[in-house]
């Protein structure tokens, strides 16, 4: 087996619901920006992984036949908010596997406004216990967003085991806008104060408005292959050094933890199977995308992740260690809370943002010096994907 490589990005501006194409022409026009970024032609790509959440059965084939008609394998991906990094997954492992030299992995998602919400309101809901956990650990409110409550309760729960201050959770917030700023792919760009973030109408306490990710609309994509493949067209692609998926273990149904049930052991056991298969250590990464799809789980996610230590975040957010100038620029591209959160395709946007950075593409958002990243991408329900990438 040999390590796979990241051969071409690309991804397209995240709009609001109602403000972009069809997920078909997004899916479209990301995957054409990747293998334009990769210099190869869609008859290299021998399989294809496409993911979405909220879709009909083979959208994969819907934004990917305008691309090319080459009877190669297209798989639908869904796994709720990790599905972008899943379908990098599955590439990746048929790419170091031996199976193929060459694979695309494409995200997209056409979302419409407001919070999520049920769609198959007939049978029994896929986070079934998750939800009986919640219920267990604080209650359920029903007219709340569930997915709030859920990072919220954990950062109530984390809060009140640190004696955690609410404006440290807005400070998140304020810093994934500074950084958007200079993201021209991101939605919102226009700089937010902690006053604001803090004054904005409260959701689920600790968290408001500002403090909780968008429904967005968008696509990314990237082409992942072997070395010989890239030898061959004499790519210099970025390494995937290490990459780990995990699911719930029993401890995050057991305790009435909130932290646990939204996947804090899920993060800190793919964070340690990949610095151990890489041989990191996690004060040798130099940028990180993480799964901010809240303030609370940015938060947990640093401690999880090893970025700081057990009980340390608060410090680590207000002496800048998570910004430009401290230990690890966390989200510079504005992360899900500014650049958006299309599902299917976070992770792989995710994934764009860190080879634009690791190839010093970054423009004004570029981390000084960077040759390894760490991606975080997280879905309830559930499923963790952590990706360390080198040059």
């Amino acid at each position: 087996m040999s390590k796979a490589l990241v051969a071409g990005v690309g991804m397209i501006p995240f709009a609001k619901p109602g403000a972009s194409k069809s997920y078909e022409v997004m899916g479209a026009a990301a995957a054409r920006a990747a293998l334009k970024d990769a210099g190869i032609d869609y008859v290299e790509v021998q399989q294809a992984y496409a993911g979405y959440v909220y879709g009909d059965s083979t959208c994969g084939q819907s934004a990917l036949y305008p691309v090319g008609l080459t009877g190669i394998p297209i798989v639908n991906v869904n796994n709720n908010c990790s599905t972008g990094s899943t379908a990098l997954f599955l590439a990746r492992q048929a790419v170091e596997s031996g199976a193929v030299e060459c694979a695309l992995a494409l995200g997209f998602e056409q979302m419409v406004p407001g919070a999520l919400g049920t769609v198959f309101g007939d049978r029994a809901p896929t986070l079934a216990m998750h939800n009986d956990g919640m219920a267990r650990a604080q209650g359920m409110d029903a007219q709340a967003p569930f997915a709030a409550q859920f990072f919220g309760g954990a950062g109530r729960e984390y809060a009140k085991r640190h004696g955690t201050r609410p404006e440290t959770f807005a400070k998140i917030a304020e810093k994934a806008r500074r950084h958007a700023a200079n993201n021209p792919y991101a939605i919102f760009r226009e700089p937010l104060s902690v006053e604001e973030i803090m004054a904005s109408k409260t959701i689920f306490d600790p968290l408001t408005r500002f403090q909780c990710c968008p429904p967005t609309c968008g696509a990314a994509a990237a082409v992942v292959v072997s070395e010989r493949f890239a030898r061959r067209h004499g790519i210099k692609g970025v390494t995937i050094a290490a990459q780990a998926m995990t699911t719930d273990r029993t401890k995050a149904f057991e305790g009435n933890s909130m932290i646990e049930i939204v996947g804090y052991t899920m993060a800190r056991d793919a964070a340690d199977a990949v610095y151990a298969e890489a041989g990191v250590d996690p004060g040798d990464i130099g940028v990180v995308e993480l799964h901010d799809c809240f303030t609370c789980n940015e938060l947990l996610s640093y401690e999880a992740l090893r970025l700081t230590g057990d009980g340390t975040a608060e410090g680590f957010i207000w002496d800048g260690d998570n910004s430009y100038g401290g230990r690890v620029v966390t989200n510079p591209s504005g992360g899900l809370l500014s650049k958006g959160h299309p599902l299917g395709a976070t992770g792989l946007a995710q994934c764009t943002e860190l080879v634009w950075q690791l190839r010093s593409q970054a423009d004004k958002r570029q981390v000084d010096g960077v040759k390894t990243a760490l991606q975080h991408n997280l879905g309830l329900g559930g499923a963790c994907v952590v990706t360390l990438y080198q040059v």
